[in-house]
């Protein structure tokens, strides 16, 4: 049986299939799917299927990634917190966290008034982390060294 990594209910971590390197994201096991910000959305009908192209707000402030563009899984409905539901586009996103990488559907969604621009839900958690609500940034992403010039 593999160790469990336990985590806290905030983390940075890194969506590398969408060239975002660092993203804060709040850890909720309560919510079966993940949830990403996504500034705009554009959806391209291609003979290989349905594409979106995007864009990811990384900091609450400012910081936008370059367009990302991901193949889309479908629409299905969501229900949030408050009870509402709508219909969302999923991806399969590539997520890095605590040293682990691993694959999982996200839907895209605005999360503007939210405090954090992903929600990771407990289908992306489950097997490969533990949340310990008292802890909060425990795990720090990979960064990329810097040769030297």
């Amino acid at each position: 049986m593999t160790d469990v990594i336990t985590l806290g209910w905030r983390e940075r971590l890194a969506l590398p299939s969408l060239g975002v390197s660092v993203l804060k994201a709040k850890l909720d096991t309560g919510a079966r799917t993940s949830s990403l910000h996504v500034e705009w959305l554009e959806v391209d009908e291609r003979a290989d299927g349905t594409w979106l192209r995007f864009q990811v707000r990384t900091t609450r402030k400012g910081g936008l990634s370059a367009p990302c563009e991901a193949r889309a899984l479908g629409r299905r409905a969501v229900t949030d917190s408050g009870g509402h539901t709508t219909e969302r586009w999923f991806i399969e996103a590539e997520i890095e966290l605590a040293g682990q990488r691993f694959l999982a559907e996200v839907n895209l969604t605005n999360r503007r008034h939210m405090l954090f621009p992903l929600l990771l839900g407990r289908t992306a958690l489950l097997g490969r982390f533990r949340v310990d609500p008292s802890l909060s940034y425990s795990q720090t992403p990979r960064r990329a060294v810097r040769e030297p010039t």
